[in-house]
């Protein structure tokens, strides 16, 4: 697959990004700097660019590039933007260095991310400390934006765990309306958080459940047996991609027939290709984003996606493009000469119409748009079911 393929370009291109940025270069660099005298602004991104969830970072970086490549090559700047990157593995314990790295380069102004809930709250502290903007596109665990934790300058430009997981619960209860429903989470911050919420709404809603906390191994046979051996009608995965690709074979292998669901963590080509294409067809996920191929509205950002990153865009993706032009429009807005403090205090009031959503906020830093949408594998392809708003019930 092309994505494989690229890996070992996109991590030197990386390191090659960040010993370039560190350095203060003002040369013109691939995402369309001139190098024509004109000031410059680097935004930062994080995520995982490695590790077994590597693809979803890798997603948010392509959407975010693409956003800077746009944005130079219009040429009615007053400035160029460059780019930096930084690797978080997706991971608290690797987030913090990954953090001070672009805390540590004076020339970042704003930063795209963190991915994944466990690296953002592991990495907020900082980028507070250094008034730096953060715009996560994909960090959904609802206490990130608790004032206590005094991440002030967090924003993200999807909904939060809460809104997804009352939204999967109440189409697991009134749409397929199950017996039984085995909610297990992979024990991360992200995990955890989405199966409290889902759980709470289940109950809320009269369906009975079991729970259960799995770390993430790399055999679930014995899992697999434990969860058909319940007779659960569905089964919900709160974790990532790569663990429920090998939940859901492992399933499958035991002669699992009910449904098998999971969240925005698991959205991606790479759980059909990992899990095999028999094995997920049928699987349903909940998000609240855009899978940019399913909406006609998104056919230009697709070409243009396809074109410069030579892959289809993936899960994030249009959430990365939009939170980098959103930080984009605030750098119009205040022109060349603007310090951290200054952007991140701008950003609170953006009001830009995004690809995916209005991006527009919350005094707490939440987008106000909370629609979610239930996706499906249907013939070795990723297509949409619908809104949950439509595929529930009123009454």
């Amino acid at each position: 697959m092309v994505r494989r393929r690229l890996l070992g370009a996109l991590a030197l291109a990386t390191a090659v990004s960040l010993t370039a940025a560190a350095c203060g270069s003002d040369d013109g660099d691939s995402n369309g700097g001139s190098g024509d005298g004109k000031p410059s602004y680097t935004i930062g991104f994080q995520g995982p660019l490695s590790g077994d969830n590597q693809q979803l970072g890798i997603n948010g970086e392509d959407g975010f590039k693409l956003a800077i490549d746009e944005a130079n090559k219009k040429g009615d700047l007053p400035f160029t933007l460059k780019t930096v990157s930084s690797d978080d593995v997706g991971s608290p314990d690797q987030a913090p260095a990954a953090a001070a790295k672009l805390v540590g380069n004076d020339d970042v102004i704003a930063i795209v991310g963190p991915m994944f809930s466990g690296a953002t709250k592991a990495s907020e502290q900082a980028f507070a400390a250094a008034n730096l903007l953060s715009v996560s596109p994909s960090a959904t665990n609802p206490d990130l934006t608790n004032p206590s934790n005094g991440f002030t300058t967090f924003f993200r430009v999807i909904p939060t765990d809460d809104v997804q997981g009352k939204a999967a619960a109440d189409y697991i209860s009134k749409a397929l309306k199950p017996a039984k429903v085995y909610s297990v989470d992979d024990a991360s911050e992200y995990g955890t958080g989405l199966s409290k919420v889902i759980e709470a709404e289940l109950k809320a809603n009269g369906t009975a459940l079991v729970h259960e906390s799995v770390n993430p191994t790399k055999d679930y046979t014995s899992e697999a047996t434990k969860l058909v051996a319940e007779k659960p009608d569905v089964i919900y995965y709160s974790g990532y991609y790569a663990e429920f690709a090998l939940l859901t074979k492992a399933l499958k292998d035991k002669g699992y027939a009910g449904k098998i669901l999971s969240g925005d963590g698991s959205l991606d080509p790479q759980f059909v290709e990992q899990a095999g294409s028999a094995a997920a067809e049928g699987a349903l996920i909940s998000c609240p984003c855009l899978w940019a191929q399913a909406d006609p509205n998104a056919a230009g950002f697709v070409s243009a996606y396809k074109a410069l990153n030579k892959q289809d865009p993936g899960t994030y993706s249009a959430e990365a493009y939009d939170a980098a032009n959103a930080i984009i429009e605030t750098l119009k807005k205040l022109g060349p000469g603007a310090d951290r403090a200054a952007v991140a205090n701008a950003f609170k009031t953006t009001d830009y119409k995004g690809l995916t959503k209005q991006i527009k906020f919350t005094d707490k830093g939440e987008v106000n748009d909370q629609a979610v949408f239930i996706y499906t594998v249907k013939n070795g392809e990723i297509a949409l079911v619908g809104p949950v708003s439509k595929l529930v019930p009123t009454s």
